[in-house]
């Protein structure tokens, strides 16, 4: 099931009666639906034109069109028999490297297609105009925070990552205008997460938020929403198909980041190597 499918599947029971409707025949008719026009899904599905908007936009698309056109570019390329693969006991070393093969280019894929490009160029440039950016995350999506935050400090700009959750909100409640908050989280739905990216918006920073692909509490308070799919469910996966969509996303945003203002920060790239390079101890290690 493409990721699209399967998060208008996992939000189905926080639809509407007639929501749910439509959800079900999207569910059952994905290659109808990206054929069809507003009025023709609305009769098709039994509901309305509003129905249709509606649910287009609590799926966090632009509207009819970007729902079809996204969902279809999903069923272009994915097979059928194509699913993420859970760890199994007694599996041999062959197979292990290729599930975890394919989970990674599965992800990095879906993630891809998924992506709003006018949303990561609003993300871009407003890391590019931060005073200062606060990164916010815990367990896995704390090491993609960390991640991001190791990338932004090479090339000289302000950016915090705390691993204590108190920290992150009280790093948000010293935001001002001009800076940015940006929320890492899979679920979409972490506690601590969610309350330090209030308390940024609160204080009138930029908000900035990558979680799975659909609607959640997390992207929907966030100003610039960025998805990141995996379609990863259950314990044993540990999170990694998830982690490695984060990490495209940041990579993306830091290499695009990079490439705007070229001249400015691939010197510091090259200042920060050649000084940690001058400073570390290399004796007794």
């Amino acid at each position: 099931m493409s990721g699209i499918l399967q998060a208008i599947r996992e939000s189905q029971g926080q639809m509407n009666r007639k929501e749910q409707e439509l959800a079900q025949y999207v569910l059952e008719h994905p290659h109808e639906a990206v054929q069809s026009s507003i009025t023709e899904l609305a009769d098709r599905s039994g509901t309305s034109t509003a129905t249709v908007s509606r649910f287009c936009r609590n799926l966090m698309f632009k509207g009819l069109s970007d729902f079809r056109m996204k969902l279809g570019a999903e069923l272009a390329v994915t097979p059928t028999h194509s699913t993420y693969q859970d760890i199994v006991a007694g599996n041999s070393l062959h197979s292990i490297v290729q599930a975890i093969e394919m989970n990674h280019i599965r992800s990095i894929s879906d993630t891809t297609r998924q992506l709003d490009l006018q949303a990561v160029q609003q993300a871009v440039g407003a890391l590019r105009a931060a005073k200062r950016i606060d990164l916010y995350g815990v367990a896995t999506s704390g090491i993609v925070a960390l991640d991001f935050q190791q990338k932004l400090v090479r090339i000289g700009i302000m950016a915090h990552y705390w691993p204590d959750s108190h920290m992150q909100i009280t790093s948000a409640s010293s935001l001002e205008e001009g800076d940015v908050a940006v929320a890492i989280s899979y679920s979409g739905d972490t506690v601590e997460t969610y309350d330090a990216l209030l308390c940024a918006k609160e204080r009138g920073a930029v908000t900035l938020s990558l979680t799975k692909f659909g609607s959640n509490r997390i992207s929907q308070a966030a100003d610039i929403r960025l998805f990141a799919s995996s379609l990863e469910e259950g314990m044993r996966r540990g999170d990694m198909a998830s982690r490695i969509a984060q990490l495209h996303v940041v990579d993306i945003l830091f290499t695009a980041l990079v490439s705007e203002d070229f001249d400015d920060y691939v010197p510091q790239l090259e200042q920060s190597f050649q000084q940690v390079k001058k400073y570390r101890k290399e004796k007794g290690r």
